[in-house]
């Protein structure tokens, strides 16, 4: 071994003490032409993909790229939901809750936390499955990625871009941009799968075993110019519980009063102030349908299009269960209750059911030429509809509440969706000093939010609409068009120079309650968004690219006007809010070691106005607001290698260091210095998968979170509580075997070191799944 690779093992030892440098093998060409799963190699950074479907991500830019394949997800991970695909890529990480997690599953990167889900984008096969009517988890809804239009068996290939890097994409790019590529069948295939998920729960008071099945069918063929893909997947699944009802002591009054009970578990939430648990709030049982239906058609031998039918139908029942009991062993609800000599009231409410009901529709239509020649490209299509979303809730105690009675229904079907349109096109122009490949299009994107909420009729599980609660509701939309040159101006130098210009409008505000109804006037605002990108082939195994550019993330119409003072909503809306403003840039040292692919990258982020929920100082109102400046530095080591050491044992990981802090707040100034919420200063990730011939794959994982924070003044410090967030290290395994040509048969171990760990809600314990799967 060189000098060189002796100073590169002794870097990444100290990166990884887990394992040490990969040795030499094939270049990646060689490799290609022997296998038929999509190969990586490196020319300027850029990620060339072949054997697979293209990734729609723009490539052609010096910017990090990564990606996990079909075969190494079935190979690695054990994936219950598309968003696992995800779990071992460097600095993300999605707010998984439990399998079929569809309201809290948030993606986080490497500069923004699992609140702000509008500052990463996820695509599939180009359709926005991001949900921009909102940002995180408030207003009484959920702005997660619609992760569930995408199962695992549908997926090719996964690609991530991390930053704003690509004039194609919106503002909220900031994070990431996420592109699942699915199947294209160029054969007729057939798949089914079946898979069984248990986790054994032990927190608190609560002792049980939370069970999930999962079953898909997939069928797919081409025939002449025609080709379509059909894929059915039901999932059923009951997560462990999510909320807590608690009182602090010393919110109790001295005294005998109230009916004695036990039961409760006494603890310290997340300011270490003394608290008592008394039962659960939420625990979901989730049925949920998929169905996916794609067509394509060949018109001409260079161009195709394709129409894409995504159906999502999700019911979930979410119910509590009580710690307390009185003397004759009857559990409590309500009431006046007593506690080691402190009486305390429990409202009708304190332990919540809910039965949430959506049907969901996704339609994505292209047409598009793939000529290879000066000129190619696209005009596409997308709609996300929510037909039904409905969420009920009593007003009564449990267990009457169980039957019945009195209580509220939140309504957005009908009201609530997006709708995308883009033009695309690609000029490779000759006889033009270097070679230049130049990108240019124009898109809109409009959304549109509707929130009823209003008193049942009847009783709260069937009775329809009665009396306003509240009601929101508005639209926003963007317009842009945007241009990028990617230059190879001199031997071993790369250029990209991008401009993105974005007209936002918000219209049609308004908030109401009973007592109250609110408009607002519409809003616009205009931005541009520059790019850049450069690259230099420092040797033939060694590049170097550094990228820059800016993104403009708009108030979404959930964080404008989602809110109401009146009802059950806890948040109070500005229609006034500023975009934020953000300066991202990396550099990247990247290393083809011949069997893998080392990469060293420092990262920068500066937003302006950061849109984030805090208290208005002197009142008791929480709302959206904007926050001066939140500035990110940090550096990120990745490595993925293939038959490292021996033949058959691929090895990989990542480490991230990320010092995320408030500079400027001037409504919280106890906030300024801070670390940014749920933003750690270092994760890491590792894996090792060892293949001791065709049949057999055993693949050991672990993933690591340092320290971190939910509240901007950093004053939750205890992470291992209800609503605080932790630090956690967890190990997971999987051993596939296949079985014969047909059949496949997988076990797995997710969290096996059982960590019980926090973000906001508990995170699963010991997992165990079991997979069998057929392929024709």
């Amino acid at each position: 071994m060189n000098k060189n690779k002796t100073m590169l093992s002794l870097a990444l030892g100290a990166a990884f003490p887990w394992w040490a440098l990969p040795a030499l093998a094939q270049d990646a060409q060689g490799a290609a032409a022997a296998d038929e799963a999509a190969e990586r190699s490196r020319s300027l950074g850029v990620v060339t993909v072949t054997g697979g479907p293209p990734s729609s991500l723009p490539t052609q830019i010096p910017t990090t790229i990564e990606s996990m394949t079909r075969e190494e997800i079935e190979t690695r991970i054990n994936a219950t939901d598309s968003e696992d695909a995800l779990k071992y890529l460097p600095s993300l990480l999605v707010r998984k809750r439990y399998i079929g997690d569809y309201n809290h599953a948030i993606l986080s990167t490497r500069a923004s936390g699992t609140g702000n889900s509008a500052r990463s984008a996820v695509y599939a096969d180009g359709i926005l499955l991001s949900n921009y009517l909102g940002n995180g988890i408030s207003n009484g809804t959920n702005y997660a990625p619609r992760w569930g239009l995408v199962t695992p068996e549908e997926i090719e290939r996964v690609d991530v871009m991390y930053g704003p890097f690509s004039a194609a994409y919106p503002g909220n790019s900031a994070g990431a941009v996420v592109d699942y590529v699915t199947r294209k069948p160029t054969q007729f295939e057939a798949h089914v799968k079946a898979g069984y998920s248990s986790q054994p729960n032990d927190l608190y008071n609560t002792n049980e075993t939370f069970n999930s099945w999962q079953t898909s069918a997939s069928l797919g063929s081409r025939s002449g110019d025609w080709s379509w893909w059909i894929n059915l997947n039901r999932t059923d699944s009951q997560g462990q519980p999510q909320t807590f009802t608690t009182a602090t002591v010393a919110s109790g009054t001295p005294g005998r009063g109230g009916t004695p009970v036990v039961g409760f578990v006494p603890g310290l939430n997340t300011t270490n102030t003394p608290w008592y648990i008394l039962g659960t709030g939420t625990q979901y049982h989730t049925l949920q349908d998929h169905a996916k239906i794609k067509l394509a058609y060949d018109i001409s031998p260079t161009v195709t299009a394709s129409y894409t039918l995504g159906y999502w139908q999700n019911d979930a029942e979410g119910r509590p269960a009580t710690f307390l009991s009185n003397s004759a062993g009857r559990p409590v609800y309500t009431g006046a209750i007593n506690i080691l000599g402190r009486s305390f009231t429990l409202g009708p409410t304190a332990f919540p059911l809910t039965n949430d009901e959506q049907t969901h529709y996704m339609h994505g239509l292209s047409v598009k030429s793939n000529t290879k020649g000066e000129w190619d490209w696209e005009v596409a299509a997308s709609l996300y509809d929510y037909a039904t979303d409905i969420q009920r809730a009593p007003t009564v105690a449990p267990p009457l509440a169980e039957f019945g009675g009195a209580g509220t229904v939140q309504d957005q079907g009908g009201t609530t969706g997006w709708n995308t349109l883009a033009a695309k096109g690609t000029w490779r122009p000759q006889g033009i000093s270097g070679a230049h490949i130049v990108d240019f299009g124009a898109a809109r994107a409009a959304y549109k939010l509707g929130i009823l909420k209003t008193n049942a009729i009847g009783n709260w599980i069937n009775g329809p609409s009665g009396t306003l609660v509240s009601n929101v509701g508005g639209n926003t939309e963007t317009i842009a068009a945007w241009a990028q040159d990617s230059w190879s101006f001199a031997p071993n130098w790369k250029a990209v120079l991008g401009l993105r210009a974005e007209d936002w409008q918000a219209s049609n505000g308004f908030t109401a309650t009973a007592a109250n109804y609110l408009a607002y006037a519409s809003r616009s605002e205009s931005d541009l968004s520059p790019k850049g990108a450069l690259a230099y082939q420092l040797t033939p195994d060694t590049v170097l690219k550094g990228s820059i550019g800016r993104a403009v993330r708009y108030p979404t119409v959930g964080e404008l006007y989602g809110a109401t003072t009146g009802g059950a909503l806890s948040f109070i809306n500005d229609p006034f809010l500023k975009p934020e403003k953000s300066w991202t840039a990396e550099f990247s040292a990247e290393k083809d070691l011949g069997n893998g692919i080392a990469r060293a990258t420092l990262f920068h982020e500066t937003t302006e106005d950061a849109l984030f929920n805090q208290l208005i100082p002197n009142t008791s109102i929480t709302r959206v607001t904007n926050i001066e400046r939140v500035r990110t530095n940090g550096f990120e080591l990745a490595y993925t290698g293939q038959d490292v050491w021996m033949r058959g044992l691929d090895l990989g990981g990542s480490l991230t260091f990320a010092d995320s802090k408030t500079v400027a707040n001037a409504l919280n100034p106890a906030s300024v210095g801070k670390w940014q919420p749920r933003v750690p200063r270092w994760r890491s990730t590792v894996f090792a998968t060892y293949k001791p011939d065709a049949r057999w794959a055993f693949t050991a994982a672990a993933r690591y979170s340092g320290k971190q924070y939910s509240t901007l003044d950093n004053s939750d410090v205890n992470g291992f509580a209800y609503f605080g967030a932790s630090r956690y290290f967890t190990v997971d395994l999987r051993v596939r075997y296949q079985i014969d040509k047909q059949w496949s048969a997988a076990f797995g171990i997710d969290n096996a070191n059982n960590y019980q760990y926090w973000n906001f809600h508990p995170y699963p314990q010991r997992t165990y799944t079991a997979e069998l799967r057929w392929d024709l």
